[in-house]
């Protein structure tokens, strides 16, 4: 299996947005560390995750348990296939499968890689707004067609609906 720094992230958003565990193997290390920073109440994620099969638990099985509808987006320009780091804002929309909330989010990146897999990823959420269901056509309207995984800072804010709820999410993606 040939990887890169940048196919690695390409096969994380992959797994994490469509629930396949699977492609984690293409991302990951088998020993590579998580560490999650997160700055609100709307979302919750254990601090520290070590491994591979337990990153791909949290990230896409639970995570696909309980979300549909996920588009990531990681903003700026990929990594060179050789980067050992990479650092880069990041935006989610998705919706809970339970109650058809929206939920928008947002944060930073940053990537460690060695021999072209992932062995640190440190996810910061900064933001992460919980909407009602009626929001669900005009974030997906806005999200859908977007480059994807990759998107430029102007495309994303450019494009977005104007809803008071994620004014600060894209006060941070701007920034």
């Amino acid at each position: 299996m040939t990887t890169n720094s940048r196919s690695a992230i390409e096969h994380y958003i992959r797994a994490k947005d469509g629930n396949r565990p699977h492609l984690m193997a293409m991302a990951f290390h088998p020993d590579a560390t998580l560490e999650m920073q997160v700055h609100t109440g709307a979302i919750s994620f254990p601090a520290k995750t070590k491994g591979l099969k337990e990153i791909s638990n949290v990230l896409v099985s639970r995570f696909g348990a309980t979300y549909e509808n996920v588009y990531t987006f990681s903003l700026g320009t990929p990594p060179e296939p050789d980067a050992s780091a990479h650092t880069s804002k990041w935006l989610v929309a998705m919706s809970d499968k339970q109650t058809a909330e929206v939920k928008v989010g947002c944060g930073l990146y940053e990537w460690s890689f060695t021999s072209g897999l992932v062995s640190r990823l440190q996810i910061t959420i900064e933001h992460m707004q919980v909407l009602p269901y009626d929001a669900l056509c005009p974030i997906m309207t806005w999200v859908a067609p977007l480059p994807y995984p990759w998107v430029s800072q102007a495309e994303l804010t450019n494009l977005a609906p104007e809803l008071e709820a994620i004014s600060d999410i894209l006060n941070y993606i701007g920034g």
